[in-house]
């Protein structure tokens, strides 16, 4: 078996597990009244079930995740960064207009002006 299947298969039973013990301490502590909801219903098993199903993909998801984050690569040894490109920088440039004294400014091109 290939590692990282036999990996992906070893975190997604840790993460069941983990919600295992999830689903069993939010029954213990009596969550939300959790504990009477599922003896005395008919459906409580059931309950039960796809309470721990669903946290234990989240739960199997993160631990999976937490795995493959924590594998680390050993040739981190040289420097890194690569070329560094030079920023350009813009110059602007004032241009002089020439207005008429008291008269309303002409429009900008494209804008069509109510006369």
């Amino acid at each position: 078996m290939p590692k990282l299947v036999r990996l992906y298969i070893t975190q997604v039973a840790i993460g069941f597990g983990l919600a295992g013990v999830f689903v069993a301490m939010l029954l213990w502590f009596n969550i939300a009244n959790l504990w009477h909801l599922v003896t005395h219903s008919d459906k409580g098993v059931l309950a039960v079930l796809i309470l721990w199903l669903a946290n234990g993909i989240v739960f199997a998801g993160v631990q999976f995740a937490i795995a493959v984050m924590k594998m680390k690569d050993d040739d981190d040894d040289e420097p890194r960064g690569g070329r560094r490109q030079r920023v350009m920088r813009h110059d602007y440039a004032t241009v002089p207009v020439r207005a008429k004294a008291g008269g309303q400014p002409p429009a900008p091109p494209g804008v069509f002006s109510e006369r």
